[in-house]
């Protein structure tokens, strides 16, 4: 029984033996296969919701205003009609008889250039020839100047008012001015257009009309070129006169066109050119187109010596030169 016994307990420990080699033997499999351990990552579940990640925004930024197009300034005002001061004392200096100014009185009446036949003086002795020239220009220059002046003198003051800008591209000129003793009002107004500038010019008398647009044009930046489109009058407000000019400062030159454009007029397309420049012998000149009469008056002379000459098919009944001297008198051959 004893031997039994420990036969029995003898098989038992060799059973637990390799029992435990077995176990072992996995585990050191178990630890070869499985990876290295690992921080674990974590899911969200449907039914949770993920905190987005905070986007930084710009800062935001104030975008500067468009420059505008046109000049933070008043446009240049051009001269008054194209009239530089040196046209009109550059004539010659005629000092004609009283029938001479009444005749022109009367023309100045009429109307303005193109509409009444130039007025041609007395033959003055031997100096006939520059009398013609001189009685041309002191008429035409009256009917000119009476026949604007309104619209002269009106413009005329803008250059002693400070203008206000009404928006972007337009310059504003109000005052009053005295023409002929009455108070007149006037409205300048001045708009940048590309390279250039439109003019309107509108007046208002008391009790007689208000903001009549009198005239309107346009110049270049520079104010060195541009045109007029001037109405009749008030009671008459159609077209009547176109004047273009155009000048240099630097040169002192200048050449100014005033055309007759009253519509249906018999006198519509006659105009004076009128013009000074830096030429010799001549430097100043009238050309006066008569439409009623298809007749050229041509006046050349030089404002230093007064020498000139004039041409005039009517007048003369031929189409030749005729010529005075720095003594107005006339000379038989032209130099």
């Amino acid at each position: 029984m004893k031997v039994k016994s420990i036969k029995l307990w003898v098989h038992l420990l060799v059973v637990i033996a390799m029992l435990s080699l077995l176990v072992v033997g996995c585990e050191d499999e178990t630890a070869e296969e499985s990876p290295a351990p690992t921080t674990p990552v974590q899911t969200s579940s449907p039914q949770e919701t993920l905190t987005p990640t905070p986007t930084i925004e710009p800062s935001p930024t104030v975008s500067p205003e468009a420059e505008s197009e046109y000049p933070d300034e008043a446009p240049k005002l051009p001269p008054s009609f194209g009239l530089d001061s040196d046209v009109f004392s550059s004539l010659p200096d005629v000092a004609p008889s009283s029938d001479t100014f009444a005749q022109g009185a009367i023309l100045a009446s009429i109307g303005l250039p193109g509409q009444s036949q130039p007025f041609t003086p007395a033959v003055w002795g031997d100096q006939s020839y520059w009398n013609h020239a001189a009685g041309n220009v002191l008429v035409w220059s009256a009917i000119i100047v009476v026949g604007l002046a309104v619209p002269v003198a009106a413009f005329a003051a803008s250059f002693q008012n400070i203008p206000y800008k009404e928006n972007d591209r337009t310059w504003i000129w109000e005052y009053s001015v005295n023409i002929g003793g009455k108070k007149h009002t006037a409205e300048l107004q001045g708009a940048y257009i590309p390279e250039g500038v439109e003019w309107e010019m509108r007046i208002s008398k008391k009790g007689e009309y208000t903001d009549f647009l009198w005239y309107n044009g346009q110049s270049n930046l520079g104010g060195t070129e541009g045109y007029w489109i001037m109405k009749e009058n008030p009671s008459k407000p159609n077209d009547l006169l176109r004047i273009d000019w155009e000048r240099d400062p630097y040169e002192q030159t200048n050449e100014i066109k005033y055309t007759n454009i009253k519509p249906g007029g018999p006198e519509n397309g006659g105009y004076i050119r009128t013009s000074v420049t830096n030429d010799t012998p001549y430097d100043a000149s009238w050309d006066i187109y008569n439409k009623g009469q298809d007749n050229h008056t041509y006046i050349e002379w030089n404002r230093s010596t007064e020498k000139g000459r004039v041409k005039d098919s009517k007048r003369f009944s031929d189409s030749q030169w005729h010529c005075w001297g720095s003594d107005h008198k006339n000379l038989d051959v032209c130099p």
